[in-house]
């Protein structure tokens, strides 16, 4: 039986998103998160409904983490108007993802939720 195992990062990141979301499954229709994670890159997300066809669901990137084996650092990026990630100043360069989702939540440069 193969056995599977969680990450820790994986937990913080669902904690993060589930946060995020509305709690009313209706206005989860017009606006919700989500989150991709490769191991090394982790990138957070809205989820709206396509402006002209309400059924098509588009995801609309805001925030990306990566993290850096060599110095064993997590790195935060935000997403430019000009469709270029740049990198977090001040960067709260950590060795704990869970530093960077708080600053993510809290956008005190609103960077990342206008």
């Amino acid at each position: 039986m193969a056995e599977t195992t969680i990450s820790i990062h994986e937990v913080q990141l669902k904690s993060f998103i589930n946060s995020l979301r509305p709690a009313d499954e209706e206005l989860r229709k017009k606006i919700d998160f989500g989150y991709s994670w490769d191991g090394q890159i982790v990138l957070l997300f809205e989820i709206r409904p396509q402006w002209n066809n309400p059924i098509e669901y588009r995801q609309y990137e805001f925030a990306k983490i990566r993290y850096v084996k060599s110095s064993k650092l997590w790195k935060l990026y935000w997403l430019r108007a000009s469709g270029k990630w740049e990198l977090y100043d001040p960067q709260p360069e950590n060795v704990n993802l869970q530093v960077l989702l708080s600053e993510i939540k809290d956008d005190p440069h609103h960077c990342f939720f206008g």
